[in-house]
């Protein structure tokens, strides 16, 4: 399948959707009273990360000044920066004195790995990490304006990592812009929320991502791109790591199981367990677990309120539905969903066989269906 590279946020020129949140950035630099720390939150692979570089980079290339439009001359619609221009090559480098990223490191076998795979970072946000930002902030700008930092994955701060930026936004420095990203700011200490502006970004809709898959995958078939869309839940990321990761095949393979619920066929479940469970089959193991949960939560939502699972395809609608019909089907199936989430947990904790999580996972969802 044909595939044209998406860059990472700090590289990528184009912000799909959130132009509204986009406005009400470009509104406050232009105002003059622009906040020192903005919390950029909303789930994951939605564009959290491209605003906050797209941002950063426009207010680094007009060092000259707080946003007035005296200095601007005609007021900027948007954020957007001609990626020829030298602001942008330095910040997509790495290279610009004025802008530091703070971000999970990398996990030492993938250090090589593409950078936009942000998916490979490992463990929590060192307090290392965040104590780089005090000294750096205290710096004179190296062209005489701002001074701008980003957080990413702001959530996965430890308790240290958490205290040190909170001081920094107890007194922040003159000219200095802290961004802060996450996919869940309920996560950050609620002192660290009370000082940001707060912005929280919404998922995609459908259409958008359909569209950044014709984009990223032109030969990719429409019926393709609508179940991948579906799966993605409005997000750009979701969607991305189902196409590159086999996603379309284990979905349809999970769905076809699951359409014969009570029965379940035990060979092509040891198929589907084999498949996934060498070392070297990691990413296919955690795709087909992430679309289980994914089923199983459309599917204890669509019990609990009575509606059609939104995102679900129709085939896995019509089963839900007649799931739905079975006498106190909401426990029974919350149960299963809490389970496999335990049980997925456990595996990757206590390093549990692969194909025996997959083969118990599947055991519950018979046994639901049957009771």
């Amino acid at each position: 399948m044909t595939e044209i590279p998406t860059p990472p946020p700090r590289a990528n020129p184009d912000l799909i959707g959130h132009a509204e949140a986009e406005r009400t950035m470009l509104e406050a630099l232009l105002s003059g009273r622009l906040p020192h720390a903005w919390l950029i939150g909303g789930p994951a692979g939605i564009g959290k990360a491209t605003l906050a570089f797209r941002f950063a980079r426009f207010l680094l290339s007009r060092q000259d000044g707080d946003g007035g439009g005296g200095l601007f001359g005609d007021q900027p619609t948007d954020l957007y920066l001609d990626p020829g221009h030298p602001t942008f090559q330095r910040v997509r480098a790495g290279g610009h004195l004025d802008l530091l990223t703070v971000e999970r490191p990398w996990h030492k076998s993938e250090m090589e790995k593409d950078e936009a795979d942000r998916r490979r970072r490992v463990g929590d946000l060192p307090v290392d990490e965040v104590r780089k930002i005090a000294p750096f902030l205290q710096l004179t700008s190296a062209e005489g304006g701002w001074r701008v930092v980003v957080i990413d994955e702001a959530e996965r701060m430890n308790r240290s990592a958490a205290n040190a930026i909170l001081k920094l936004l107890e007194e922040p420095p003159a000219r200095a812009l802290i961004l802060l990203v996450s996919n869940n700011p309920g996560g950050l200490l609620p002192t660290i929320r009370s000082r940001c502006r707060r912005l929280t970004l919404s998922p995609l809709a459908d259409g958008e991502v359909d569209g950044y898959l014709a984009g990223r995958f032109p030969d990719m078939g429409a019926e393709d791109r609508r179940t991948l869309t579906a799966l993605a839940g409005g997000s750009l990321g979701n969607a991305l790591a189902l196409a590159e990761e086999g996603g379309l095949d284990l979905y349809r393979r999970l769905s076809g199981l699951l359409a014969d619920l009570p029965k379940l066929d035990p060979r092509e479940i040891q198929k589907l367990g084999d498949q996934v469970a060498s070392p070297a089959a990691e990413r296919s193991y955690r795709t087909l677990t992430d679309l289980i949960q994914w089923w199983l939560s459309r599917l204890v939502r669509q019990l609990a309120t009575g509606e059609p699972a939104a995102g679900a395809t129709d085939g896995d609608r019509d089963l839900m539905l007649r799931l739905a019909r079975a006498e106190r089907g909401l426990d029974r199936w919350l149960e299963v969903w809490e389970k496999t989430r335990h049980l997925v947990a456990k595996a990757d904790s206590a390093n549990l066989d692969r194909k025996q999580v997959v083969l118990q996972i599947f055991l519950s969802f018979e046994a639901a269906a049957r009771a």
